[in-house]
């Protein structure tokens, strides 16, 4: 079974974000494979480790996404393709037509696996594009999933508590989020058989995206200003309430 999944270079959450310019940041912080496409790697791993086949990682990104890929390889994934790319940003619609460009040339997919989003930008559009490009059917918020029969049987969570069960044909995409599996955290002989792993790297400009691919531009960044340190209010509750309502409506704008 020819499994890939599509990953993302992100700023670690607890990094110190700082802008540059007017839309870039500094990329000096730390970066880490993004959480929710572990999740979809394991997952990946534990398909071809019953049916067979390859799992493949595929990143578009700049050059230090290659951490990223080695990392998910570390995990157990067979192989990667890294399509490299200068822009720091990069929409929906230019990534995903981009990852399928990549995986077409490599080869016939057989399952798709994704995280639901990226915790950087958060746009939880790339997967349904990418099963759109494919013309494959799709599940987000995959929480439990099983293969019998060549279909896919999936619970997605809906929010509330509430969970639906679907199945699908294959091939299909898979957006993953917490609780579908475990991820492994790979130990040091794991990290060292992933730097022998084959990582294909492909240059952006080779897959001749056509011109008007992107559906949106990045225009500017803006810092969350600073909100200052907490005010203890003192008097009597109602003192205090008066106050705070005053701070709410005429100060923060927020009443």
């Amino acid at each position: 079974m020819q499994v890939y999944v599509c990953v993302k270079h992100v700023s670690d959450t607890a990094a110190n974000i700082k802008v540059v310019g007017s839309n870039a940041f500094d990329e000096s912080v730390k970066f880490v494979l993004n959480p929710y496409d572990e999740y979809a790697v394991e997952e990946a791993i534990q398909v071809v480790k019953k049916a067979g086949g390859e799992a493949v990682v595929v990143s578009v990104g700049k050059a230090s996404a290659l951490n990223s890929i080695r990392s998910a390889l570390a995990m157990g994934a067979d192989r990667g393709i890294l399509i490299k790319t200068d822009d720091q940003f990069l929409d929906s619609c230019v990534v995903s037509r981009v990852l399928k460009a990549a995986i077409s040339q490599d080869g016939n997919p057989d399952l798709i696996f994704t995280g639901k989003h990226s915790v950087d930008s958060e746009g939880m559009q790339t997967h349904y594009r990418l099963a759109a490009a494919f013309e494959m059917p799709i599940a987000a918020d995959v929480v439990a999933f099983g293969i019998e029969n060549g279909r896919a049987t999936v619970e997605c969570e809906l929010g509330g508590g509430d969970r639906a069960v679907m199945e699908l044909t294959l091939p299909c995409v898979i957006a993953a989020t917490k609780g579908l599996n475990h991820p492994r955290y790979p130990k040091l002989p794991d990290i060292l058989k992933a730097k022998k792993k084959e990582v294909k790297r492909v240059d952006f400009a080779e897959l001749q995206m056509p011109p008007g691919t992107a559906c949106s531009e990045l225009l500017e960044l803006t810092p969350v200003p600073d909100r200052g340190r907490a005010q203890m209010l003192q008097g009597s509750t109602r003192e205090m309430v008066e106050e705070l309502v005053h701070r709410l409506k005429d100060e923060e704008k927020v009443l």
